[in-house]
C-alpha cells in the first residue's frame, strides 16, 4: 500500500466534503476559461469594432465571474481544511491507541522524542498535504489540461510551441521527486533526535543543574541542532538546483507567446483579441509549471513523515492482550515452575534460572538479592510484561499465557521503583486506578500508607495539584502516595519493589503493621533491600544472578548462614552502631 492510498483510508471518512469540493474545483476551472475569453472579446468588438454596448455586460460579466470563483474557491479550501484536520484526528486517536497497546520491547527500541516527532511533525506534514497539496495539485492539473484545451482551440501552431517545454519540465520534477525523496526522510530522523534529545534534557534537568553540565548538554543539543539545519541545508540545495530551472522554463512560455504570437497577429493567423485571450490562460500553464517543484518538495515531505507513522500502526506488541470470553476474578494462587527468562533482543543471556516457586491467596512473599540477580523481571512475567522463554508462571492453576494480559493487569498492582505521579491533582493520583473510589476510601488508604498527614499540611490538601513526575515532593512522599494509589485499586496481588526504600525504618515499620489489615486475602510480594522489609514474610527467596540460592522463612535462612544472613548481620551491625552513635551523641 503506497502513501496515498494508507492516508486514502482516513480522508474517505469525510467523502462528502471531499465529493463537494472537488465539484467546486471543476466549476472553478471551467471559470477561469470565461475571464481571458471575454477579454478577447473585449478587445475585438469593443475596442477593435466599436461596440460599445458591449462594454459594461463584458466587464460586469468578468468581475461577477471572478467574485463567484473567489467564493467557491474559499468554500472548497475550508472543505479540505475539514477533511485533512477531521483525518488527523482519526490518525492522531490510531496513534495513541496503537501506542497503549505496545510494550516494553517497542519502548525499549524508540524513544520517546521520537514517538513525540511522530504525534507532532509528521502528523502536521499529513494535515499540510491534505489541506493545502491537494487543493492545489488539483488546480495546476485542471488549469493546465484546460488551458491546453482552449489554448490549442484558440490557435493549436502557438500551443504546440509551449507544449514542446512540457518533457523538460517533466525530467527536472521527476530528478527532484527522486532526491527530495531521501531527504526529507533524513530530515524527519533528524528532527526525531532532536526531539529525543530536548525531551530528555527537560525530564533530567535537575541531575543537569546537580552535576553542572549545563555547557555540556548545549554542546550535545546545538550538534543535533547543526545535523538539523544541514539536513534541511540539504532539501534547500535539491531546490535551489531544480527551481530556477523550472521558474526560468515557465517564464519562458511568455517570451514564446509574445515573440510567436506577434507575428501571427502581424500575419492575420490570430486576432489582437486572440493574442490578448491567449496569453490569459499563459498563467494557467506557467502556475502548475512554477508549482510543481514546491509540490513535490510538500509530497515528498508527506510521504516521508507516512513512513514512521506506519511502522509504528504496524508495529504489533509481544504480549497479546485481547479479551478472553468469560474471564472470572482471579484468585490470587501465583505458581512459578521452572521458569526461565531471556530479553528478546539478548536470547542467550538469561536473566532468569529455573525459578519455581508457589504463593497462595493470604501469604507474602519476600525477595532479596543484589542489584541485578532478576527480582524486578520476576515480578514482570506476573503481570504478563513479559512471557516466560520457558517454564510456565501459572495464575490460579492456568498458564498465564491463556489468560489476557489486560485481565491479569487489571486485577494485578505493581509499585515499581521508578515512581511516576502525573501532573493532577493528589486526589486523581492516588484514585487513578479506581475512579470509583468514595473519598473517605482515598483518605484511609492514605493512612495506610502513612500519606494523610503530610498531604493534609499541603496548601490544597488532597486537591494539591503535583508538578509533572511530581516535581516537588520528596522520594518517600511520592514513595508514599504510590502505596495508596495500589491500595485503592485493592488488587488481589500486590507487588512492592522496593516501595518503603526512600522511607525511614520507623515509617516502615508502620506502613508494614498498617497493611496488614487490608492484605489479609491478598497476595502479596515484597522486593527489598532491607531485612526488615522481609522478616515478616511467610516466605522468603534469595535470588543470585537469577537463581534461587535460597528459600525458606526468616528463622530458616538465619540458620542457613548463607547470603541472607550475612545480609542480617551486616544491617544488624549497622543499626546498632547507628543506635550506639545516638546514644554516644
Amino acid at each position: 500500500m503506497n502513501p496515498y492510498q494508507w492516508v486514502w483510508q482516513y480522508a474517505r471518512r469525510s467523502q462528502l466534503q471531499i465529493i463537494l469540493a472537488s465539484i467546486l474545483i471543476i466549476i472553478n476551472a471551467i471559470g477561469v476559461v470565461a475571464v481571458p475569453l471575454l477579454g478577447g472579446m473585449l478587445v475585438d468588438l469593443v475596442i477593435n469594432q466599436r461596440h460599445l454596448k458591449l462594454l459594461l455586460p463584458l466587464l460586469a460579466a468578468m468581475i461577477g465571474i471572478t467574485l463567484i470563483r473567489t467564493l467557491m474557491r474559499y468554500c472548497y479550501i475550508i472543505l479540505w481544511e475539514r477533511v485533512g484536520q477531521n483525518s488527523l484526528f482519526a490518525i492522531r486517536h490510531d496513534l495513541f491507541t496503537k501506542l497503549q497497546s505496545l510494550d516494553d520491547p517497542f519502548f525499549k527500541s524508540v524513544s520517546n522524542g521520537d514517538i513525540m516527532a511522530r504525534l507532532t511533525g509528521d502528523t502536521d506534514a499529513i494535515r499540510h498535504f491534505l489541506c493545502w497539496v491537494t487543493y492545489n495539485a488539483a488546480e495546476c492539473i485542471l488549469w493546465f489540461l484546460t488551458a491546453v484545451v482552449v489554448m490549442g482551440w484558440i490557435n493549436w501552431q502557438l500551443m504546440l510551441a509551449l507544449i514542446i517545454l512540457t518533457p523538460f519540465i517533466g525530467w527536472l520534477t521527476t530528478r527532484m521527486s527522486n532526491e527530495a525523496h531521501a531527504v526529507f526522510f533524513n530530515i524527519r530522523q533528524s528532527f526525531a533526535r532532536l526531539n529525543a534529545m530536548v525531551e530528555e534534557n527537560i525530564s533530567g534537568n535537575r541531575i543537569v543543574r546537580a552535576f553542572a553540565r549545563e555547557d555540556y548538554e548545549i554542546n550535545k543539543f546545538e550538534q543535533l541542532n547543526h545535523d538539523y539545519k544541514n539536513k534541511n541545508m540539504a532539501s534547500a540545495a535539491v531546490s535551489r538546483r531544480y527551481l530556477p530551472a523550472l521558474d526560468f522554463l515557465a517564464s519562458l512560455l511568455t517570451v514564446i507567446v509574445l515573440l510567436l504570437g506577434s507575428f501571427f497577429v502581424i500575419n492575420h493567423q490570430m486576432t489582437l483579441g486572440e493574442l490578448v485571450s491567449f496569453n490569459g490562460f499563459l498563467w494557467m500553464l506557467n502556475q502548475p509549471m512554477r508549482m510543481s517543484g514546491w509540490l513535490i518538495n510538500d509530497i515528498q515531505r508527506f510521504s516521508a513523515a507516512t513512513i514512521k507513522i506506519r511502522a509504528m500502526l504496524a508495529a504489533q506488541p509481544q504480549i497479546t492482550t485481547e479479551e478472553v470470553p468469560s474471564v472470572g476474578k482471579i484468585q490470587g494462587t501465583v505458581e512459578f515452575q521452572h521458569v526461565d527468562f531471556a530479553f528478546p533482543d539478548d536470547p542467550k543471556n538469561n536473566i532468569l534460572t529455573d525459578i519455581s516457586f508457589k504463593v497462595t491467596p493470604g501469604q507474602t512473599l519476600g525477595i532479596l538479592g543484589e542489584t541485578g540477580s532478576g527480582k524486578t523481571t520476576l515480578m514482570n512475567l506476573i503481570a504478563r510484561f513479559y512471557d516466560p522463554t520457558s517454564g510456565r508462571v501459572l495464575i490460579d492453576g492456568q498458564d498465564v499465557r491463556q489468560w489476557a494480559a489486560q485481565t491479569l493487569r487489571d486485577q494485578i498492582t505493581i509499585v515499581t521503583q521508578d515512581l511516576f505521579l502525573f501532573s493532577d491533582s493528589i486526589t486523581d493520583n492516588i484514585n487513578y486506578g479506581n475512579h470509583e473510589a468514595s473519598l473517605p476510601f482515598i483518605h484511609q488508604m492514605a493512612n495506610i500508607a502513612d500519606a494523610d498527614n503530610f498531604i493534609n499540611q499541603m496548601p490544597e490538601g488532597y486537591d494539591t495539584v503535583v508538578g509533572e513526575r511530581g516535581v516537588g515532593l520528596s522520594g518517600g512522599q511520592k514513595q508514599r502516595i504510590s502505596l495508596a494509589r495500589a491500595l485503592v485499586k485493592d488488587p488481589q496481588v500486590l507487588i512492592l519493589d522496593d516501595t518503603t526504600s526512600a522511607l525511614d525504618m520507623e515509617t516502615e515499620a508502620t506502613i508494614q503493621q498498617r497493611l496488614q489489615s487490608v492484605t489479609q486475602n491478598k497476595t502479596v510480594f515484597i522486593i527489598a533491600s532491607r531485612i526488615s522489609s522481609l522478616r515478616h514474610a511467610d516466605q522468603i527467596i534469595v535470588l543470585r544472578h537469577g537463581k534461587i540460592v535460597e528459600q525458606g522463612t526468616h528463622d530458616t535462612l538465619l540458620e542457613q548462614a548463607g547470603y541472607y544472613a550475612e545480609t542480617y548481620q551486616r544491617q544488624l551491625g549497622l543499626l546498632e552502631t547507628a543506635k550506639g552513635g545516638e546514644d554516644h551523641g
